[in-house]
Protein backbone atom coordinates (compact mmCIF):
# COMPACT_ATOMS: atom_id res chain seq x y z
CA UNK A 1 0.00 0.00 0.00
CA UNK A 2 1.25 3.46 -0.88
CA UNK A 3 2.27 5.44 2.23
CA UNK A 4 0.11 8.45 3.02
CA UNK A 5 3.10 10.80 2.93
CA UNK A 6 3.64 9.86 -0.72
CA UNK A 7 0.03 10.74 -1.49
CA UNK A 8 0.70 14.20 -0.03
CA UNK A 9 3.28 15.01 -2.72
CA UNK A 10 2.40 12.92 -5.78
CA UNK A 11 0.33 15.66 -7.41
CA UNK A 12 3.05 18.30 -7.03
CA UNK A 13 3.78 19.75 -10.49
CA UNK A 14 7.23 19.18 -11.98
CA UNK A 15 8.81 21.94 -14.08
CA UNK A 16 10.00 21.58 -17.64
CA UNK A 17 13.80 21.55 -17.74
CA UNK A 18 16.37 22.64 -20.31
CA UNK A 19 19.88 21.27 -20.68
CA UNK A 20 22.50 24.01 -20.31
CA UNK A 21 26.25 24.07 -20.75
CA UNK A 22 28.72 26.21 -18.83
CA UNK A 23 32.10 27.17 -20.27
CA UNK A 24 35.00 27.68 -17.87
CA UNK A 25 38.51 28.93 -18.57
CA UNK A 26 40.73 25.87 -18.26
CA UNK A 27 44.17 24.42 -18.90
CA UNK A 28 44.16 20.71 -19.77
CA UNK A 29 46.98 18.15 -19.63
CA UNK A 30 46.31 15.32 -22.08
CA UNK A 31 49.36 13.16 -21.25
CA UNK A 32 49.53 12.50 -17.47
CA UNK A 33 52.56 10.24 -17.80
CA UNK A 34 54.58 12.91 -19.60
CA UNK A 35 53.45 15.51 -17.05
CA UNK A 36 54.77 13.36 -14.19
CA UNK A 37 58.07 12.82 -16.02
CA UNK A 38 58.44 16.57 -16.52
CA UNK A 39 57.60 17.39 -12.90
CA UNK A 40 60.06 14.79 -11.65
CA UNK A 41 62.93 16.58 -13.36
CA UNK A 42 62.93 18.81 -10.24
CA UNK A 43 66.10 18.81 -8.19
CA UNK A 44 64.39 17.34 -5.11
CA UNK A 45 63.68 14.11 -6.99
CA UNK A 46 67.42 13.33 -6.97
CA UNK A 47 66.88 12.22 -3.35
CA UNK A 48 65.61 8.93 -4.82
CA UNK A 49 68.70 6.70 -4.95
CA UNK A 50 69.23 3.16 -6.29
CA UNK A 51 68.29 0.42 -3.86
CA UNK A 52 66.01 2.58 -1.69
CA UNK A 53 62.55 1.33 -0.70
CA UNK A 54 60.09 4.14 -1.50
CA UNK A 55 56.56 4.45 -0.12
CA UNK A 56 54.16 6.37 -2.38
CA UNK A 57 50.84 7.56 -0.96
CA UNK A 58 47.44 6.92 -2.53
CA UNK A 59 44.31 8.58 -1.14
CA UNK A 60 40.60 7.83 -1.27
CA UNK A 61 39.59 10.58 -3.71
CA UNK A 62 38.76 10.12 -7.37
CA UNK A 63 41.50 12.37 -8.68
CA UNK A 64 41.69 13.04 -12.40
CA UNK A 65 43.86 10.36 -14.06
CA UNK A 66 44.59 8.78 -10.67
CA UNK A 67 45.69 5.29 -11.88
CA UNK A 68 47.84 6.74 -14.67
CA UNK A 69 49.50 9.31 -12.41
CA UNK A 70 50.34 6.79 -9.69
CA UNK A 71 51.66 4.28 -12.23
CA UNK A 72 53.83 7.01 -13.76
CA UNK A 73 55.32 7.93 -10.38
CA UNK A 74 56.02 4.26 -9.68
CA UNK A 75 57.74 3.90 -13.08
CA UNK A 76 59.86 7.02 -12.53
CA UNK A 77 60.98 5.77 -9.11
CA UNK A 78 61.83 2.35 -10.51
CA UNK A 79 63.74 3.93 -13.41
CA UNK A 80 66.01 5.52 -10.80
CA UNK A 81 66.88 2.08 -9.42
CA UNK A 82 64.66 2.28 -6.31
CA UNK A 83 61.97 -0.14 -5.13
CA UNK A 84 58.54 1.55 -4.96
CA UNK A 85 55.41 0.40 -3.19
CA UNK A 86 52.09 2.15 -2.61
CA UNK A 87 50.52 2.85 0.78
CA UNK A 88 46.81 3.67 1.16
CA UNK A 89 46.88 7.04 2.93
CA UNK A 90 43.27 7.85 3.71
CA UNK A 91 42.85 8.19 7.46
CA UNK A 92 39.69 6.32 8.47
CA UNK A 93 38.19 5.84 5.02
CA UNK A 94 37.49 2.37 3.69
CA UNK A 95 35.78 1.47 6.96
CA UNK A 96 39.07 2.04 8.83
CA UNK A 97 40.35 -1.42 7.86
CA UNK A 98 43.36 -2.44 5.79
CA UNK A 99 41.18 -4.58 3.52
CA UNK A 100 38.63 -1.81 3.12
CA UNK A 101 41.27 0.71 2.09
CA UNK A 102 42.71 -1.64 -0.52
CA UNK A 103 39.20 -2.30 -1.83
CA UNK A 104 38.52 1.44 -2.03
CA UNK A 105 41.66 1.94 -4.12
CA UNK A 106 40.50 -0.85 -6.43
CA UNK A 107 37.17 0.94 -6.88
CA UNK A 108 39.20 3.94 -8.05
CA UNK A 109 41.11 1.80 -10.56
CA UNK A 110 44.27 1.49 -8.45
CA UNK A 111 45.48 -2.08 -8.11
CA UNK A 112 48.85 -3.81 -7.96
CA UNK A 113 48.34 -4.73 -11.62
CA UNK A 114 47.64 -1.12 -12.69
CA UNK A 115 50.55 0.19 -10.62
CA UNK A 116 53.14 -2.43 -11.41
CA UNK A 117 54.12 -2.60 -7.75
CA UNK A 118 52.97 -3.87 -4.36
CA UNK A 119 50.26 -2.22 -2.27
CA UNK A 120 51.05 -2.47 1.44
CA UNK A 121 47.91 -1.73 3.43
CA UNK A 122 47.79 -1.65 7.22
CA UNK A 123 46.15 0.40 9.95
CA UNK A 124 49.21 0.00 12.18
CA UNK A 125 51.03 3.24 13.03
CA UNK A 126 54.15 4.42 14.86
CA UNK A 127 54.24 7.42 17.16
CA UNK A 128 56.51 10.08 15.69
CA UNK A 129 56.19 12.51 18.56
CA UNK A 130 53.77 14.52 20.67
CA UNK A 131 52.57 18.07 20.05
CA UNK A 132 52.77 20.66 22.82
CA UNK A 133 49.07 20.08 23.54
CA UNK A 134 49.65 16.37 24.13
CA UNK A 135 48.40 15.08 20.77
CA UNK A 136 50.15 11.95 19.56
CA UNK A 137 51.48 12.26 15.99
CA UNK A 138 51.05 8.95 14.15
CA UNK A 139 52.64 7.57 10.97
CA UNK A 140 51.72 4.57 8.82
CA UNK A 141 54.10 1.79 9.85
CA UNK A 142 54.90 0.62 6.31
CA UNK A 143 55.71 4.17 5.17
CA UNK A 144 57.74 4.85 8.29
CA UNK A 145 59.86 1.75 7.67
CA UNK A 146 60.70 2.74 4.09
CA UNK A 147 63.92 4.49 3.10
CA UNK A 148 61.90 7.36 1.67
CA UNK A 149 58.35 8.64 1.28
CA UNK A 150 56.81 10.40 -1.72
CA UNK A 151 53.56 12.20 -0.99
CA UNK A 152 51.02 12.24 -3.81
CA UNK A 153 47.72 14.10 -3.68
CA UNK A 154 45.51 16.64 -5.37
CA UNK A 155 45.73 20.18 -3.99
CA UNK A 156 42.28 21.72 -3.53
CA UNK A 157 40.07 23.67 -1.11
CA UNK A 158 38.84 21.74 1.92
CA UNK A 159 35.14 21.28 2.46
CA UNK A 160 35.02 22.27 6.13
CA UNK A 161 37.79 24.76 7.00
CA UNK A 162 39.97 27.52 5.58
CA UNK A 163 43.74 27.58 6.17
CA UNK A 164 46.98 28.17 4.23
CA UNK A 165 47.07 24.39 3.63
CA UNK A 166 43.79 22.58 3.16
CA UNK A 167 43.38 19.40 1.08
CA UNK A 168 46.72 18.50 -0.42
CA UNK A 169 50.17 17.28 0.49
CA UNK A 170 50.14 18.58 4.07
CA UNK A 171 46.81 16.88 4.79
CA UNK A 172 47.97 13.68 3.11
CA UNK A 173 50.97 13.66 5.42
CA UNK A 174 49.18 14.55 8.65
CA UNK A 175 45.82 12.78 8.29
CA UNK A 176 46.17 10.34 5.40
CA UNK A 177 49.36 8.72 6.65
CA UNK A 178 48.14 9.05 10.23
CA UNK A 179 45.56 6.37 9.41
CA UNK A 180 42.49 6.11 11.67
CA UNK A 181 44.32 6.88 14.92
CA UNK A 182 46.16 9.89 13.51
CA UNK A 183 43.08 11.24 11.75
CA UNK A 184 41.06 10.91 14.94
CA UNK A 185 43.73 12.77 16.88
CA UNK A 186 43.84 15.59 14.31
CA UNK A 187 40.05 16.01 14.51
CA UNK A 188 39.82 15.64 18.29
CA UNK A 189 39.51 19.39 19.02
CA UNK A 190 36.71 19.97 16.51
CA UNK A 191 36.56 20.63 12.79
CA UNK A 192 37.36 24.34 13.16
CA UNK A 193 40.82 23.49 14.51
CA UNK A 194 41.75 20.80 11.99
CA UNK A 195 43.67 23.24 9.77
CA UNK A 196 45.92 24.18 12.69
CA UNK A 197 46.78 20.58 13.55
CA UNK A 198 47.22 19.55 9.91
CA UNK A 199 50.05 22.06 9.71
CA UNK A 200 51.58 21.22 13.11
CA UNK A 201 51.53 17.47 12.52
CA UNK A 202 52.85 17.85 8.98
CA UNK A 203 55.76 19.99 10.15
CA UNK A 204 56.73 17.44 12.79
CA UNK A 205 56.61 14.60 10.26
CA UNK A 206 58.64 16.57 7.73
CA UNK A 207 61.27 17.13 10.43
CA UNK A 208 61.35 13.57 11.77
CA UNK A 209 60.29 11.24 8.94
CA UNK A 210 61.92 10.33 5.64
CA UNK A 211 59.69 12.44 3.40
CA UNK A 212 61.64 13.13 0.21
CA UNK A 213 59.21 15.31 -1.73
CA UNK A 214 55.60 15.54 -2.84
CA UNK A 215 53.84 15.32 -6.19
CA UNK A 216 50.78 17.57 -6.25
CA UNK A 217 48.12 17.92 -8.93
CA UNK A 218 45.83 20.86 -9.62
CA UNK A 219 42.62 20.27 -11.53
CA UNK A 220 40.58 22.51 -13.79
CA UNK A 221 36.87 23.29 -13.62
CA UNK A 222 36.08 20.24 -15.75
CA UNK A 223 37.62 17.76 -13.28
CA UNK A 224 40.58 17.48 -15.63
CA UNK A 225 44.29 17.54 -14.94
CA UNK A 226 45.68 21.08 -15.22
CA UNK A 227 49.10 20.91 -13.56
CA UNK A 228 51.53 18.47 -11.93
CA UNK A 229 54.19 19.84 -9.60
CA UNK A 230 56.99 18.42 -7.46
CA UNK A 231 57.54 20.13 -4.10
CA UNK A 232 60.61 19.51 -1.94
CA UNK A 233 60.05 18.39 1.65
CA UNK A 234 61.95 21.46 2.79
CA UNK A 235 59.53 24.38 2.79
CA UNK A 236 56.75 22.18 1.45
CA UNK A 237 53.87 23.81 3.35
CA UNK A 238 54.84 27.29 2.21
CA UNK A 239 55.35 26.11 -1.38
CA UNK A 240 51.97 24.38 -1.46
CA UNK A 241 49.93 27.43 -0.38
CA UNK A 242 49.96 29.32 -3.74
CA UNK A 243 48.78 26.19 -5.56
CA UNK A 244 45.78 26.05 -3.21
CA UNK A 245 44.82 29.53 -4.38
CA UNK A 246 45.14 28.39 -8.00
CA UNK A 247 42.89 25.43 -7.24
CA UNK A 248 40.29 27.72 -5.68
CA UNK A 249 40.22 29.88 -8.79
CA UNK A 250 39.82 26.76 -10.94
CA UNK A 251 36.76 25.41 -9.16
CA UNK A 252 33.48 25.14 -11.09
CA UNK A 253 30.35 26.74 -9.68
CA UNK A 254 26.61 26.91 -10.07
CA UNK A 255 25.48 29.74 -12.39
CA UNK A 256 24.19 32.01 -9.66
CA UNK A 257 25.37 35.45 -8.51
CA UNK A 258 28.04 37.76 -9.95
CA UNK A 259 30.36 35.97 -12.33
CA UNK A 260 33.45 37.78 -11.09
CA UNK A 261 32.89 36.56 -7.52
CA UNK A 262 34.91 33.55 -6.32
CA UNK A 263 31.79 31.51 -5.47
CA UNK A 264 28.13 31.30 -6.42
CA UNK A 265 25.71 33.39 -4.40
CA UNK A 266 22.02 34.14 -4.07
CA UNK A 267 18.96 31.96 -3.57
CA UNK A 268 17.76 28.75 -5.21
CA UNK A 269 14.53 26.89 -4.51
CA UNK A 270 15.69 23.34 -5.30
CA UNK A 271 18.97 21.65 -6.25
CA UNK A 272 18.81 18.06 -7.50
CA UNK A 273 22.09 16.11 -7.28
CA UNK A 274 22.04 12.83 -9.19
CA UNK A 275 24.91 11.20 -7.29
CA UNK A 276 26.94 11.75 -4.18
CA UNK A 277 30.16 9.88 -3.43
CA UNK A 278 33.72 9.97 -2.19
CA UNK A 279 35.16 10.36 -5.68
CA UNK A 280 33.28 13.64 -6.04
CA UNK A 281 34.21 15.07 -2.64
CA UNK A 282 35.44 13.91 0.74
CA UNK A 283 32.02 14.94 2.00
CA UNK A 284 30.10 13.23 -0.79
CA UNK A 285 28.74 16.58 -1.97
CA UNK A 286 31.23 19.43 -2.01
CA UNK A 287 29.99 22.22 0.30
CA UNK A 288 32.11 24.67 -1.70
CA UNK A 289 29.48 24.13 -4.40
CA UNK A 290 26.31 23.74 -2.30
CA UNK A 291 27.31 25.93 0.69
CA UNK A 292 25.93 23.25 3.00
CA UNK A 293 28.99 23.45 5.26
CA UNK A 294 29.66 21.46 8.43
CA UNK A 295 31.17 24.39 10.30
CA UNK A 296 29.15 27.47 11.20
CA UNK A 297 32.32 29.52 10.72
CA UNK A 298 32.35 28.97 6.96
CA UNK A 299 30.96 31.86 4.93
CA UNK A 300 27.69 31.03 3.18
CA UNK A 301 26.84 33.01 0.05
CA UNK A 302 24.39 30.59 -1.57
CA UNK A 303 21.11 29.59 0.06
CA UNK A 304 19.43 26.48 -1.33
CA UNK A 305 15.97 25.98 0.17
CA UNK A 306 15.80 22.26 -0.62
CA UNK A 307 18.51 19.86 -1.77
CA UNK A 308 17.74 16.39 -3.14
CA UNK A 309 20.31 13.59 -3.48
CA UNK A 310 19.10 10.75 -5.69
CA UNK A 311 21.84 8.12 -5.56
CA UNK A 312 25.21 6.98 -4.18
CA UNK A 313 28.06 6.25 -6.59
CA UNK A 314 29.13 2.59 -6.63
CA UNK A 315 32.77 3.71 -6.48
CA UNK A 316 32.10 5.21 -3.04
CA UNK A 317 31.93 1.65 -1.65
CA UNK A 318 28.87 2.38 0.50
CA UNK A 319 30.26 5.55 2.08
CA UNK A 320 27.15 7.73 2.00
CA UNK A 321 28.87 10.60 3.78
CA UNK A 322 27.18 13.69 2.39
CA UNK A 323 23.63 12.37 2.42
CA UNK A 324 23.08 14.29 5.65
CA UNK A 325 23.58 17.56 3.79
CA UNK A 326 20.52 16.84 1.65
CA UNK A 327 16.96 17.49 2.75
CA UNK A 328 15.49 14.55 0.83
CA UNK A 329 17.03 11.31 -0.46
CA UNK A 330 15.68 8.20 -2.18
CA UNK A 331 15.18 4.69 -0.89
CA UNK A 332 17.88 3.45 -3.27
CA UNK A 333 20.42 5.81 -1.72
CA UNK A 334 19.38 4.73 1.75
CA UNK A 335 19.76 1.07 0.72
CA UNK A 336 23.34 1.71 -0.46
CA UNK A 337 24.23 3.64 2.72
CA UNK A 338 26.80 1.50 4.60
CA UNK A 339 26.90 2.38 8.28
CA UNK A 340 30.27 0.66 8.70
CA UNK A 341 31.91 3.06 6.25
CA UNK A 342 29.98 6.19 7.21
CA UNK A 343 30.13 5.78 10.97
CA UNK A 344 33.88 5.09 11.02
CA UNK A 345 34.37 8.34 9.12
CA UNK A 346 31.97 10.29 11.37
CA UNK A 347 33.40 9.02 14.65
CA UNK A 348 36.98 9.66 13.55
CA UNK A 349 36.24 13.21 12.36
CA UNK A 350 33.87 13.85 15.31
CA UNK A 351 31.37 15.32 12.83
CA UNK A 352 28.57 12.96 13.79
CA UNK A 353 25.85 14.89 11.97
CA UNK A 354 27.37 13.75 8.68
CA UNK A 355 26.08 10.25 9.52
CA UNK A 356 22.42 11.31 9.67
CA UNK A 357 19.79 10.22 7.17
CA UNK A 358 17.41 12.89 5.80
CA UNK A 359 13.79 12.34 4.75
CA UNK A 360 13.59 9.24 2.54
CA UNK A 361 11.15 9.00 -0.37
CA UNK A 362 10.47 5.91 -2.49
CA UNK A 363 11.85 7.13 -5.81
CA UNK A 364 13.41 10.00 -7.75
CA UNK A 365 10.04 11.45 -8.73
CA UNK A 366 8.61 11.61 -5.22
CA UNK A 367 11.89 12.88 -3.75
CA UNK A 368 11.95 15.80 -6.20
CA UNK A 369 8.24 16.46 -5.69
CA UNK A 370 8.78 16.59 -1.92
CA UNK A 371 11.53 19.16 -2.31
CA UNK A 372 9.42 21.33 -4.60
CA UNK A 373 6.33 21.13 -2.39
CA UNK A 374 8.29 22.16 0.73
CA UNK A 375 10.75 24.69 -0.73
CA UNK A 376 8.69 27.75 0.26
CA UNK A 377 8.44 29.24 -3.24
CA UNK A 378 5.57 31.64 -3.71
CA UNK A 379 4.48 29.76 -6.82
CA UNK A 380 5.75 26.19 -7.08
CA UNK A 381 4.68 26.07 -10.73
CA UNK A 382 7.51 28.59 -11.29
CA UNK A 383 10.09 26.86 -9.11
CA UNK A 384 13.73 27.88 -9.59
CA UNK A 385 15.42 24.50 -9.81
CA UNK A 386 18.77 23.18 -11.04
CA UNK A 387 19.86 19.59 -11.57
CA UNK A 388 23.53 18.51 -11.65
CA UNK A 389 25.16 15.08 -12.07
CA UNK A 390 27.34 15.59 -8.96
CA UNK A 391 29.23 18.46 -7.32
CA UNK A 392 32.45 17.76 -9.24
CA UNK A 393 31.28 18.05 -12.84
CA UNK A 394 29.24 21.16 -13.53
CA UNK A 395 29.80 21.70 -17.24
CA UNK A 396 26.30 20.45 -17.98
CA UNK A 397 23.23 21.08 -15.87
CA UNK A 398 19.47 21.18 -16.25
CA UNK A 399 17.60 24.38 -15.38
CA UNK A 400 13.89 24.89 -14.84
CA UNK A 401 11.86 27.10 -17.15
CA UNK A 402 11.63 29.89 -14.57
CA UNK A 403 15.44 30.22 -14.53
CA UNK A 404 16.04 30.49 -18.26
CA UNK A 405 15.60 34.27 -18.64
CA UNK A 406 18.42 35.00 -16.18
CA UNK A 407 20.64 32.18 -17.48
CA UNK A 408 20.33 33.31 -21.11
CA UNK A 409 21.90 36.62 -20.06
CA UNK A 410 24.85 34.89 -18.41
CA UNK A 411 28.23 34.91 -20.17
CA UNK A 412 29.68 31.48 -20.80
CA UNK A 413 26.35 29.70 -20.46
CA UNK A 414 24.44 28.22 -23.37
CA UNK A 415 20.98 26.66 -23.38
CA UNK A 416 21.73 23.68 -25.63
CA UNK A 417 18.38 21.86 -25.75
CA UNK A 418 14.74 22.90 -25.73
CA UNK A 419 12.62 22.63 -22.63
CA UNK A 420 11.38 19.12 -21.97
CA UNK A 421 9.24 17.36 -19.42
CA UNK A 422 11.04 15.50 -16.67
CA UNK A 423 11.02 11.86 -17.75
CA UNK A 424 10.74 8.98 -15.30
CA UNK A 425 10.87 5.23 -15.74
CA UNK A 426 9.61 3.26 -12.74
CA UNK A 427 10.28 6.36 -10.64
CA UNK A 428 13.86 6.87 -11.88
CA UNK A 429 14.79 10.20 -13.51
CA UNK A 430 15.88 9.41 -17.07
CA UNK A 431 16.61 12.73 -18.79
CA UNK A 432 20.13 11.93 -20.04
CA UNK A 433 23.47 13.65 -19.62
CA UNK A 434 25.67 14.22 -22.70
CA UNK A 435 28.72 12.06 -23.21
CA UNK A 436 31.65 14.02 -21.77
CA UNK A 437 35.13 13.07 -23.04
Amino acid sequence: MKPNYVKLVENTPLPRMALCRQTFAATQIDDPTAAVAEAMKAACVSKVQPGMSIAITAGSRGLANLPELLAAIVAEVRARGAHPFVVPAMGSHGGATAEGQTALLAKLGVTEESLGCEIRSSMETDEIGVLDNGMSVRMDRHANAADGIILFNRIKPHTSFRAPNESGLAKMLSIGLGKQSGAEMCHSRGIDNVGIFVAEMARMKLARCKVLFGIGTIENAYDGLAEVVALDSEGMLEAEAPYLQDAMRNMPRLPLGPQDAPMASGDLDVLVVDEIGKEFSGTGMDPNITHRFTSDKMQVHLHIARLVALGLSPRSNGNGNGAARADVITERLEKDFDREAVYANAITSQVVKQAKIPMVMPCDRTAIQTAIKTCGAEDITRVRMLRIPNTLKLEYLYASEAMLPELRERLGLEVVCDLQEMQFDAGFLRNPWPEVH
